[in-house]
């Protein structure tokens, strides 16, 4: 059995369907509407869950109905939380999401100011049960506390490194890989070309590098060259936690053995699957799904 702890934020997704994004200010109608839960975290620890995996969230919530149906929602999707911490009086965090005809979106995103940023509290935890950490970049102490705790347990880290205010270098110093989302990327670097941002965030790390760029696939670097994988055609609904189920899938497939390449190609496909369906976790695939669309691409 494969284990997973997956170390970030959770938060509630109200998403508002609508016919076209809009461009200016004004009054706009939803065809559809949908509340689930979310966060690049804790959607990837339901996507490493479905593929098969043991895994835990661990992160924080406040004591509200949100944070209530959050925890809820991950142990009905065969996360455990029982590492999650609840804060009394706090507010649980959320975010608004508009999706359009072709599945693109904005997201308007409320990280609780309630809840606590330290995390010393990792420290009571035994990392060395895990085979891969993954941690993404909205509570910043604890990645690098979890990083810093599975480095000395000798354990996988794995980055989801998107855009936050915070400069992630140090994160990018910790990790065994470090998958970016491209705006993620261009902000670490201040380079706009991919290619050369992604060269120069190898300079951080001892470690693999990658970007992924939604429908025109994902570049890695190794063994100091470019590599690439393109992104699959499927039918897009919704394109909301693409990038968070591929990091969970990316951890499963590297925690399981499987070569860089193979570890791509694999998480590619289960976020392409993904965007089948509307949410950011409705869609996600279990390994034989997977494994079925693969080989339509051999």
């Amino acid at each position: 059995m494969i284990r997973i702890a997956c170390v970030g934020i959770t938060v509630m997704d109200r998403l508002y369907y609508v016919e076209a994004l809009p461009t200016e200010g004004g009054k706009y109608v939803a065809n559809h509407y949908a509340e689930v839960g979310g966060g690049p975290a804790a959607t990837a620890a339901v996507a490493a869950a479905r593929l098969g995996a043991q895994v835990d969230f661990i992160g924080r919530v406040g004591d509200d109905d949100t944070g209530n149906s959050l925890l809820a929602e991950l142990e009905s999707l065969g996360v455990n939380t029982r590492y999650t911490r609840r804060y009394a009086g706090a507010k649980s965090s959320q975010s608004s999401i508009m999706v359009d005809a072709k599945g693109e979106r904005i997201i308007v995103n409320f990280p609780s100011p309630d809840l606590p940023l330290t995390a010393e509290w990792l420290g009571d935890i035994d990392f060395a049960q895990w085979d891969i950490v993954l941690a993404d970049v909205r509570w910043h102490e604890g990645a690098k506390q979890a990083f810093t705790l599975a480095r000395q347990a000798g354990v996988k880290t794995l980055l989801d490194g998107d855009v936050t205010p915070q400069d992630i270098s140090e994160l990018v110093a910790l990790s065994d890989h470090a998958a970016f989302s491209a705006p993620g990327l261009a902000r670490l670097t201040g380079i706009k070309e991919t290619v050369a941002a992604l060269k120069q965030s190898q300079t951080l790390t001892n470690g693999h590098v990658y970007v992924t760029q939604g429908r025109e696939g994902c570049d890695w670097i190794e063994n100091g060259a470019l590599r690439h994988q393109p992104g699959f055609t499927v039918d897009v609904v919704d394109t909301t936690g693409a990038g968070d189920v591929f990091h969970g899938a990316l951890a499963f497939s590297l925690a399981s053995g499987d070569s860089l390449q193979q570890s791509v190609r694999f998480a590619s496909g289960v976020a392409a699957l993904k965007c089948t369906r509307p949410g950011g976790r409705a869609g996600i695939p279990d390994c034989d799904q997977t494994r079925s669309f693969l080989s339509l691409f051999v």
